[in-house]
Parts: structure tokens; sequence; C-alpha cells
């Protein structure tokens, strides 16, 4: 079955980490634990999106932290395939009302580590201090996140990249009950 972390054509490798939602409801109460018992408190929360997300925004409810961005990079076209380097996306995000704020960057995986090490070194140039959290961790990483929940080398199958895109449903039956 084709899903959102595959490139066409490809097939998911069979040894590889599943998070279920219920691991991952664990897995980011473990993290912010972590967080919260190292003293740090961030101002701001930045999830590295689209992988980010949904640990970023968990996160970010889970130590109280009200004030949450974004920032879109895109490096995965599939599985183990990249783009040469990771791109900064649009929207951006406003960086000036970082200046001075403690800030945690959240990503799903710090796989070879180099969008999360380009988005530290973007909010280092504004905020007085930068943590990283994962929750998962490869040893190839070129960054170590301060925080991280489970270490591998597998792939990693995340519950929101388990399934193919939704598309719309088109019967005839449905059709002529809109019309």
């Amino acid at each position: 079955m084709a899903t959102t972390e595959t490139g066409p054509g490809q097939q998911l490798p069979d040894d590889r980490e599943v998070l279920t939602w219920d691991l991952f409801g664990v897995a980011v109460r473990e993290l912010a634990q972590a967080v919260a018992d190292s003293g740090f408190v961030p101002d701001v929360v930045v999830a590295v999106a689209r992988g980010g997300l949904p640990p970023g925004g968990a996160l970010a409810y889970a130590l109280g932290t009200k004030a949450v961005g974004t920032l879109n990079v895109e490096f995965y076209t599939g599985v183990d395939e990249r783009l040469p380097d990771p791109v900064v996306l649009p929207p951006l995000l406003d960086t000036d009302a970082l200046d001075g704020l403690r800030a945690l960057v959240v990503d799903d995986v710090a796989d070879t580590g180099e969008t999360l090490a380009l988005v530290q070194d973007l909010m280092a140039e504004h905020c007085a201090e930068v943590r990283t959290a994962v929750l998962y961790a490869k040893a190839r990483s070129v960054v170590d996140p301060a925080y991280v929940w489970r270490r591998t080398d597998r792939w990693i199958t995340f519950p929101w990249s388990a399934q193919p895109p939704v598309t719309a449903a088109r019967r005839d039956d449905d059709q002529h009950a809109l019309a």
C-alpha cells in the first residue's frame, strides 16, 4: 500500500519501527517530562513541518507553552530518498518575533539531522537559547538533539504518514445526490 512516506514505486521496509497513536501519546508525555526535568522552560515551541507538527503541538500542550510556530522544510522525497539539501518553504516564520526567546525546536526524527541542523541554526540567529527535541534519533544524525524519546537506526512509520492521502470519493450515486 502506498503511504505518504513512500515515493512512486517504493515499498516500506519490513524491519521498521511503527509508532501508533497510543504510543505517540506516551512518547510525548515522556519527552515533555524530560524537558521539564532538565529545567528548560521554552517561551516558544517551533515545530518543523510537516513531521514535527504533531509532536510539536502535543509538546507545547504538555509543557504549557502557548506560543507555537512552524517552519516548513522539505528534505525527504521517499523512503531514504532526499533532496541534496533541506529547503525552507513558505510561509516563513516571523523570526523577528523570536528575539531573546528560549525556543524548543521539535521534529519527529533526527535521521541525517540536516533538517534539524538547518532549523536550529536559523533559530540561533534570533533566540537567546535553542534546544531540540525529537521522538526518534538515528546514530548517523549530524545533530544530537537535547531531548530524544527513542534511538533507532530503522525506518520509522509514524501514525500521521502510515496511510495514503485522502482523496475525494467519486461515485455516480453521490454525484446525483449532490445535484
